[in-house]
């Protein structure tokens, strides 16, 4: 973060979802040259494990469908500890659609990825954290769900769930907030991966911004939304 001292993670385990393309790819990326054991989960496992052979070291690529229970057990129980949790898996299939005509049903589906999933994740790991008295919990955010800057008309089911997202920040950080654990929520920006073509920054620029939380002093900001670096309102 911006002024903000970094702490080393070399060795530490960190958990990445969504992670066979895009800020996820990215961001393994990232973790990885920091010295990181990098679990690369994504719903594809062929690709996950494509990401890990070319990170190399002891990368990992496993199956994760974060909307599911099983699936999020069997990662736990496989890689038995994370230390850092990105939660970056995400959906945003509600293009053009209007909050006042959408199927409540697409609704849940950004719900079910973007916030129950996501949920999930931390709930698995957490907590190990606690126990072990340190750990980062990155959520992939958007400013779509932020209220100081107004949520996307054009984009409402996905809006909804990263205004969920944000609020499930704050809650696990306030149970969290003096067991060594860091909770915060990031905004990457217009990112441009397969879900914005038309993004202006690359996921390797957003990757930094991601990266940076989980690198984050033990006095540093938990409960928090940043942008590019900044904390930011909700």
């Amino acid at each position: 973060m911006v002024g903000m001292e970094k702490i080393e993670v070399a060795g530490r385990t960190a958990l990445v979802t969504g992670a066979n393309r895009g800020i996820g790819r990215a961001v393994c990326a990232r973790l990885h040259e920091l010295g990181c054991r990098v679990v690369v989960a994504a719903r594809d496992e062929a690709e996950a494990r494509e990401v890990a052979a070319e990170l190399g070291g002891d990368a990992l690529g496993v199956a994760l469908d974060v909307t599911g229970q099983e699936s999020v057990d069997r990662v736990r129980e496989r890689i038995g500890h994370a230390d850092i949790v990105v939660n970056n898996a995400g959906v945003l299939q509600d293009r053009d659609e209007k909050a006042s005509t959408m199927a409540p049903d697409l609704v849940d589906r950004h719900v079910a990825v973007n916030v129950t999933g996501a949920l999930r994740v931390a709930q698995a790991f957490l907590p190990g954290m606690v126990e072990r008295g340190w750990g980062r919990v990155v959520m992939v955010s958007s400013g779509a769900g932020a209220f100081s800057t107004g949520l996307l008309p054009w984009a409402p089911a996905y809006s909804v769930s990263k205004a969920a997202l944000n609020a499930v920040t704050l809650l696990l950080a306030g149970e969290t907030r003096d067991a060594g654990v860091l909770v915060n929520a990031v905004s990457p920006g217009a990112v441009r991966t397969r879900m914005l073509p038309t993004g202006t920054r690359t996921p390797e620029e957003a990757a930094v911004d991601v990266a940076a939380l989980a690198t984050l002093p033990d006095d540093g900001p938990t409960g928090t939304f940043f942008r590019q670096g900044k904390p930011a309102p909700w």
